[in-house]
């Protein structure tokens, strides 16, 4: 979701150097604006102030301007420790005296979608078209589908995890249900977390349809998991990163929303059908409780979730395929 911005600092001759951590770092080496990458040596959580002043000694008189996408007082610290004259960011979390350049943060209830909420780092106007793009190098595609034993085009793509929470992921059972039903292979994405959401999954169609599902969770590299969602037919997940992949690549998509909303954080894709149950006329009683943005169900339901059938899906799938 960051892309767009990244392009429009890019088309004005910005030179783009991204500090990632490991896990996020071949998503902006995939992008062609991008001249470097930084891998941060952080672990999650803690301010590890030792840390960020090592590395802001090192990376100190490189840069010009920051641009600091996340919220957090630690994002924020590593630019003003590393003396970067221009910090460009959004008020939160006590940051006033480590950014120069302040926008103001909205209330959750009223900001915009997640890239035109970072397009605005760029101060530019007309953000509210942009659409993320990723395009994988010369050569990168072949070689991922060979590694993979994949076919272009031959295979469907699901990613039915969800890192935030249970309360984001569409049922297991419906996933197989829904695998049972497509005309063709099925390839399951996502982390190794979520290897035995996937190996149920693909446990329960395989018992009726042999070999039909293949489980790759944890088993890809990035690049490759982008790989099979480039040359997927289409793709069916959750609101998650894969989810953002999918729609980048342009990739035919049906996109799953609960407990999140798609006002917030939408596939922008002109190929991608948004399944959210919040403002169905028809489904009784009402989701008045959605969108919640928790992670787990606070009602101990997941109505928003569970009651999207695979029927539902295939239409969707209908809509985005013809």
């Amino acid at each position: 979701m960051t892309e767009p911005l990244l392009r429009r600092l890019a088309a004005r001759g910005e030179r783009l150097t991204v500090g990632a951590l490991p896990w996020v770092a071949p998503v902006y080496r995939a992008m062609a604006q991008v001249a470097e990458v930084i891998e941060f040596p952080f672990a999650h959580g803690g301010l590890q102030f030792k840390a960020r002043h090592s590395l802001a000694r090192k990376i100190e008189g490189q840069f010009d301007v920051a641009y600091i996408c996340p919220n957090s007082l630690k994002s924020a610290l590593l630019p003003f420790l590393a003396s970067i004259p221009k910090r460009v960011g959004y008020l939160g979390e006590a940051r006033v005296g480590l950014l120069t350049h302040r926008l103001k943060n909205p209330p959750k209830k009223q900001r915009p979608a997640m890239v035109a909420f970072y397009s605005a780092l760029s101060g530019d106007g007309d953000i509210d078209s942009d659409r993320p793009q990723l395009q994988l190098k010369s050569g990168e595609l072949e070689k991922g589908l060979q590694q993979m034993g994949l076919q272009r085009g031959g295979y469907d793509v699901m990613a039915p995890g969800a890192e935030f929470g249970p309360a984001k992921r569409w049922p297991a059972a419906h996933f197989a249900e829904l695998a049972q039903q497509l005309d063709r292979s099925v390839v399951l994405l996502g982390s190794g977390k979520e290897f035995d959401l996937c190996d149920e999954i693909a446990a329960s169609v395989n018992a009726r349809t042999p070999d039909k599902c293949l489980n790759l969770a944890g088993t890809t590299t990035l690049a490759q998991a982008f790989a099979a969602i480039a040359a997927a037919r289409c793709v069916i997940s959750n609101d998650s990163g894969l989810m953002h992949v999918a729609a980048a690549f342009g990739v035919p998509q049906v996109a799953l929303f609960g407990s999140s909303s798609p006002l917030h954080t939408p596939p922008l894709n002109a190929k991608a059908a948004v399944l959210w149950l919040k403002n169905d006329p028809e489904l009784r009683p009402a989701l008045d409780c959605a969108p919640c943005f928790e992670r787990v169900c606070p009602l101990g339901h997941t109505r928003c979730l569970n009651t999207i059938t695979p029927a539902m899906v295939l239409q969707g799938l209908l809509r985005v395929t013809r």
